[in-house]
């Protein structure tokens, strides 16, 4: 059955015109007057509905039954990653979004590839947005991540609330780094991971100031994009 995110108040027994994204999305499904689907908003459960109406733009659907029903973590895992260029950011959040990632915080660091300000920042982060919420709608997820705007790791290091999400964890490829067999996080989790030439060691040192415990993932050396997945699907249980 069609999932479909819809961005508005629902509850049982409401005929509801479906925004306009959503609207979209029934019409490209070429779903007819009495199918079935399922909404939901991001702000717990899901509930069935059934397409009453469909107009060239519009689409009415009445809202049934409530199921609470969630699919999240165990705990929440915070993902804050510096942006690995091309469309590698692209995928990143949306396998976040599948694995279960409460938020993902895209940074800038010394050794960027990929650096985005002003309004084309603002449109990435609007666009991966997007991402997870169609992430969602595939996985079966009824609570959206959060795409927070971009930032500079080093400002967002020194903000208060960047850091205060329960254990605060630095991939990292320097000798010494704990696992997480080792660390066996047992609340929130914030993971913080570099660019593909990694953090430098002056941004390491910050991350450490702000309360970031290195980690290692093993002997062998990932992608910026496969590392903090790699954390995400062990953290699963």
């Amino acid at each position: 059955m069609p999932r479909i995110h819809c961005a508005c108040g629902l509850a049982s027994g409401l005929s509801l015109a479906l925004p306009a994204g959503a609207a979209r999305h029934v019409q490209v499904l070429r779903l007819q007057p009495g199918d079935a689907l399922t909404l939901f908003n991001g702000e717990g459960g899901e509930f069935e509905a059934t397409v009453t109406q469909m107009g060239r733009s519009a689409v009415q659907v009445a809202v049934g039954r409530h199921h609470a029903i969630e699919r999240e973590m165990p705990k929440p895992v915070h993902l804050a990653v510096v942006m690995p260029a091309n469309d590698r950011m692209d995928w990143l959040v949306e396998k976040a979004a599948e694995l279960g990632a409460a938020s993902v915080q895209p940074l800038v660091s010394a050794r960027s590839v990929l650096r985005l300000q002003g309004e084309r920042a603002a449109k990435k982060a609007a666009h991966w947005q997007a991402v997870a919420v169609a992430a969602c709608e595939q996985c079966g997820r009824n609570r959206v991540p959060t795409v927070h705007p971009v930032a500079e790791l080093a400002h967002w290091l020194a903000r208060p609330t960047a850091t205060d999400a329960g254990q605060r964890l630095l991939l990292s490829l320097r000798d010494g780094g704990r696992t997480l067999r080792q660390l066996a996080p047992v609340g929130a989790v914030t993971l913080l991971n570099g660019p593909e030439g990694g953090l430098t060691a002056e941004e390491e040192a910050l991350a450490i100031a702000a309360g970031f415990t290195p980690l290692t993932l093993g002997p062998r050396v990932l992608r910026a994009e496969t590392a903090p997945l790699a954390a995400l699907a062990w953290l699963q249980g």
